[in-house]
């Protein structure tokens, strides 16, 4: 055992699994849904194409396939699958992922959130979004629906430094992030950060500054995902044409675990690495063999004797823990 407060286990990071059984005092498994959005930076809007690593689900690849299903035919086929895995599951956070969930008019939003919100078993809602798609009508019906459920709003932020963000199609800079961030916290939502480790140009002090810049802005959680390029993509076009350098299996377990290590300790880590379908999958065939990754990570905080938030600097851990 690490020691570390936040766990039951030997993780020496604050797990989402963790996190939900203080809540709710049980396991609660997430569900990803489509509810049939778009992206502003798809439709033209903002820009066309999408950021260039977003497949044609634009990151609703493990939404179910379930083209012409409403929203609770989802959700019940979806729940039969869980069960089967994991058969003492009594509640459930839906979860709207595909595109920008927050990208239509109030009345669509409320018709789509509230026919979840009242399906029996949902203990509450989390939806994926953008920080430039949340306007004052929006933020004051999240901030309703946080009095009445459980609520997380994923932003996707992937890098915080504007010259990436501008040349992986991002359409919106680092200031607009914080800005979405501080309406979403002044209402007391739940936010959870995207980032992405090892985007073209991006250098490891980019990466650990990215980490650096969202711990400082009061978030909740944080899922770090690896850069996977999928087929029939941008990224995948500027692969071929430019074979720009793919990270190492190494090196990105020690990326993460140094931003880990910079990050509160009460900041619930959702996830370490990504998910690509394998059927959809160039680079790198590494992050495939997930189970493997979270076990090198686990073995790298034990071999340094650290935990989450050893090195940020507004919570420094001081006793030691073996």
């Amino acid at each position: 055992m690490s020691g570390f407060k936040y766990t039951s286990t030997n993780k020496r990071y604050h797990t989402w699994d963790y996190y939900l059984k203080s809540v709710f005092g049980e396991k609660v498994a997430k569900i990803s849904l489509d509810g049939g959005f778009t992206c502003p930076n798809i439709d033209g809007s903002i820009s066309r194409g999408g950021c260039i690593f977003c497949s044609e689900r634009g990151s609703g690849d493990f939404a179910l396939e379930v083209t012409g299903e409403n929203l609770k035919e989802q959700f019940q086929s979806a729940k039969e699958k869980i069960r089967k895995k994991w058969p003492g599951i009594n509640k459930y956070i839906a979860y709207f992922q595909a595109y920008t969930n927050t990208y239509a008019d109030i009345s669509i939003l409320r018709e789509k959130y509230e026919a979840v919100l009242s399906l029996e078993d949902v203990a509450g809602l989390s939806i994926a979004t953008r920080a430039d798609v949340l306007d004052e009508d929006i933020l004051e019906y999240l901030g309703e629906l946080n009095k009445r459920t459980f609520l997380w709003v994923e932003l996707g932020l992937q890098s915080s430094n504007d010259k990436t963000a501008g040349m992986i199609n991002r359409g919106h800079d680092f200031r607009t992030f914080i800005n979405g961030v501080r309406e979403l916290r002044k209402r007391n939502i739940r936010v959870c950060v995207h980032i992405i480790n090892g985007l073209p140009g991006e250098s490891y002090a980019d990466m650990i500054k990215t980490a650096e810049d969202i711990s400082n802005l009061g978030i909740n959680a944080v899922k770090i995902h690896m850069l996977y390029v999928l087929k029939n993509t941008p990224l995948f076009t500027l692969y071929e044409n430019e074979k720009f350098k793919i990270m190492e299996r190494e090196e990105y377990i020690k990326t993460v675990v140094d931003q880990i290590e910079l990050l509160p300790e009460e900041i619930a880590v959702e996830r370490v690495t990504g998910d690509g379908k394998a059927e959809d999958l160039a680079a790198p065939l590494w992050s495939m063999n997930k189970i493997s990754i979270l076990n090198d990570i686990d073995k790298e905080f034990v071999q340094r004797n650290t935990w989450q938030g050893i090195k940020n600097k507004k919570n420094p851990c001081k006793k030691e823990q073996t």
